[in-house]
């Protein structure tokens, strides 16, 4: 199929961008990586009477350390593959460095971006859960302004986001994991680089003697956003690694929540189960990880 007839615009520089956008508002969409947006467009499920390619904003592809605040920072037009292959995306940011061959594939990868994928938000996507569980803010810039709004209050609904309609996603800040902090994520699919039927993204933090100080579990596709296991999570604090700890805490998570719903692929009883075989392997992963992160 082809899109519905459209105004394209592709501004040189991030205000032409956002005064397009103030203009156009509801009516406009943005185009990044087009990996989502232009399938959704081909099937007219979304008909935008203007589109404004971001592609030319270089000054939007960035990865950079700031030391002062020991954060990493990414521009919200950078590759996935990119964040793949970043050395400094995998020293800082192990978790997302982890996940990102879990995206798709290649090819998706290599037009994907960050911003894309967060303004989606898409429940079954990798990257919101990543920045959710990496405690990120995301930085939402209009033609009059800007703001920071952490990664927790980003994701609103399915597809639905916090960012007005004259707003766009120009930046994302991961703050630098806690020693002793060891990650780990865990996805099912039916096959690789399908939409994941379930997954979780796992942070256990240690002290000296191994006993749990905070931990952080977030779950994909298992819920209409990003779901944080508050209850579960707190159930690690206090304790050492042992087997009973991290069932306790899986079915936790699993049965209390999620809020799986059934599908073609897979009923909502299956998905949690998966949440909590997915959660015990990741918790497993997580504790011996923070082990040696000293």
């Amino acid at each position: 199929m082809k899109p519905a007839p459209f105004e394209y615009i592709a501004p040189d520089s991030v205000d032409g961008a956002l005064a397009s956008l103030q203009e156009h508002g509801f009516d406009a969409k943005l185009l990044a990586g087009g990996q989502s947006l232009v399938p959704v467009m081909n099937f007219r499920l979304t008909q935008p009477a203007v589109l404004i390619d971001l592609n030319p904003l270089t000054g939007l592809n960035f990865i950079r350390h700031d030391s002062a605040a020991n954060e990493l920072r990414l521009g919200a037009m950078v590759r996935q593959r990119q964040l793949e292959q970043s050395r400094l995306v995998a020293q800082v940011a192990p978790l997302m460095h982890e996940t990102m061959p879990y995206i798709a594939h290649p090819q998706i990868r290599n037009r994907g971006t960050l911003g894309g994928s967060l303004a989606h938000a898409d429940p079954a996507g990798e990257l919101p859960v990543i920045v959710v569980a990496l405690n990120g803010r995301i930085r939402l810039q209009k033609a009059s302004g800007e703001r920071w709004v952490n990664a927790t209050d980003f994701f609103t609904s399915l597809f639905e986001t916090a960012c007005a309609d004259d707003e766009m996603v120009v930046e994302v800040a991961l703050p630098a994991l806690p020693p002793r902090t060891g990650c780990a994520f865990q996805e099912m699919a039916r096959r690789h680089g399908d939409y994941a039927l379930a997954g979780v993204a796992a942070l256990v933090t240690v002290d000296a003697v191994g006993v749990c100080t905070d931990a952080r579990l977030v779950y994909l596709n298992l819920g209409e956003m990003p779901m944080v296991a508050h209850k579960a999570a707190r159930t690690l604090v206090g304790h050492v690694f042992s087997e009973g700890v991290v069932t306790e805490t899986a079915v936790t998570a699993s049965q209390e929540e999620i809020e799986p719903s059934g599908d073609i692929h897979a009923t909502a009883e299956y998905k949690r189960h998966l949440a909590k075989v997915l959660t015990e392997r990741a918790l497993r992963q997580a504790f011996a990880r923070a082990a040696v992160n000293n």
